[in-house]
Formats: C-alpha cells, sequence, structure tokens
C-alpha cells in the first residue's frame, strides 16, 4: 500500500532503538525524511546509517534529554516545520505505591506528560497553517488496565491522554490529527528491563520470566519493533485521516478490555 506520505518530514523521538527505531524505519521505507533524536550519540548515528543506507531519505540527528528544557529546545529547532511527530520517551521504573516521592512523580510528568506536550505545544501551529499534519505518541497499555508496579508511568501517561482527548479534536479540521498507540510487550530493551525486575525480585531465570509473561499473550509471542512500525507509519499516512484522539492497543490481545 502506498501511504501517500513520500516526501513528508518526521520527527521521530527516543529512535535509536526499540519501538521509536521501529517506527522510523517505518516512516522511511514509506519515504519520509527523519530528524531522529535519542539521548545516545552512537545507537542514534548507528540507526541513521541504517536507514540512510536502506532507503535513501535524508536523516539529521539531535542527541538531546527530551526530558529537560534545554533538550526540548535543540529537538524543536532542529524538527522546524515537520509534517509528522512520533513521541517516544522511555517510562520510569517499576516500583512499589509506598515508595515513590513527589520526586518521583515530578520525573515521570517531566518525561512521559510534558515532553510529549512540548513537541506538540512547538510543531502543531505549522501542521494547522499548512493543513496537514499527523500526531503519534506512544504510550502504554497500563492507561486502559493499570498495573500497580507501573504506577508512575500509569499517571503520566494518563495525563498525556487526557491532553489528546481534548487537543485531537480541536485541530481535527486542520487536517491535523493526533493518536496514540499504546504498547503492550514488544520484545525490546524496555521489557528486558522490566524481566530483570521479575528475576531479581523473585528468584527467577530470564528464560522463566518470558514464559510467564508469553504464557498471558493470546497469540503467544511477543510483538516486534516492526509490526509496530507498520502500525505508526499507517496512522500517519494519507489513509488514516478520520482516526481521531484514538488509543490504539497493539499487545496480542493481552489487555482484557472491550473498550
Amino acid at each position: 500500500m502506498d501511504l501517500g506520505i513520500r516526501g513528508r518530514r518526521a520527527l521521530v523521538t527516543g529512535a535509536s532503538r526499540g519501538l521509536g527505531q521501529g517506527c522510523a524505519r517505518a516512516l522511511a521505507e514509506a519515504g519520509v525524511d527523519l530528524v531522529l533524536n535519542a539521548r545516545g550519540a552512537d545507537s542514534l548515528e548507528e540507526t541513521a546509517a541504517v536507514i540512510r543506507r536502506e532507503h535513501g531519505t535524508s536523516v539529521r540527528t539531535v542527541v538531546a534529554d527530551m526530558t529537560t528544557p534545554d533538550g526540548q529546545a535543540a529537538v524543536i529547532a532542529a524538527a522546524a516545520e515537520v509534517d509528522i511527530l512520533v513521541t517516544n520517551v522511555g517510562g520510569p521504573p517499576p516500583g512499589v505505591w509506598r515508595d515513590w516521592s513527589r520526586e518521583d512523580f515530578q520525573a515521570a510528568l517531566d518525561a512521559n506528560m510534558l515532553a510529549p506536550i512540548a513537541l506538540i505545544q512547538a510543531l502543531l501551529p505549522g501542521m494547522c497553517d499548512r493543513g496537514w499534519g499527523r500526531v503519534v505518541n506512544i504510550t502504554s497499555t497500563s492507561v486502559k488496565a493499570p498495573l500497580a508496579s507501573l504506577g508512575l508511568s500509569t499517571a503520566a501517561r494518563s495525563g498525556l491522554t487526557g491532553y489528546v482527548a481534548g487537543t485531537s479534536r480541536a485541530v481535527a479540521r486542520f487536517g491535523v490529527t493526533i493518536n496514540n498507540l499504546l504498547p503492550g510487550s514488544h520484545d525490546t530493551a524496555r521489557l528486558q528491563a522490566l524481566d530483570r525486575v521479575a528475576i531479581q525480585n523473585e528468584g527467577i531465570t530470564a528464560e522463566e520470566a518470558r514464559a510467564r509473561r508469553i504464557a498471558g499473550i493470546p497469540v503467544g509471542r511477543y510483538g516486534t519493533p516492526q509490526e509496530f512500525g507498520a502500525m505508526c507509519a499507517f496512522l500517519c499516512s494519507t489513509h488514516a485521516g478520520y482516526i481521531v484522539g484514538q488509543n490504539i492497543v497493539l499487545d496480542g490481545g493481552s489487555t482484557n478490555v472491550m473498550l
């Protein structure tokens, strides 16, 4: 399928690996030029080189911490007049409700709510003025089915979800859509980090942690960054202009909710 976005320009944050990289590669395959952001210079440049070699698209890199005002300013300056924004900021570590401090919550909000909102507020006006744009936020299935150990992430991402719900409907008439993608268990470094917590706390092996998680996924496997990226690219396409303010779950059926 031709996604109709060849020659468009996109900013993808957290793009050096995992789901962000999957989204960047899928957009490049569709002919989109990229501005890629991550904190690690080596992995980011490696990703950019692979994308240039495989797809021949223009790729600019910005090494910056999106949770800081200076990092946000650097990324926004590099991404002026992009048509597509994909926000991806890693979540806080799991924990126990009684241990979280005000500082812990503030850090989670800065990363998983306020950083994406800063990008949206900076880049959305240009999209509206030009009459076309796509914003996709990578959040979590925990905003639909909360997990106690991910309370910091759930609280912050739920705030972003609420912001998107209203803002997406306010800008839809300008040809701009905003939606959220909610990943379940995908084979990424983030999932491996969560498994390490179970390994340490429960004294189980890595194989046992993986088998336990897969047992709760109806399709019987982890998702891949490639299939996640394909869904992201579709939401950024010309075919997705009637999808507005939605929270789309990609989890192999593991989130047991009706809506």
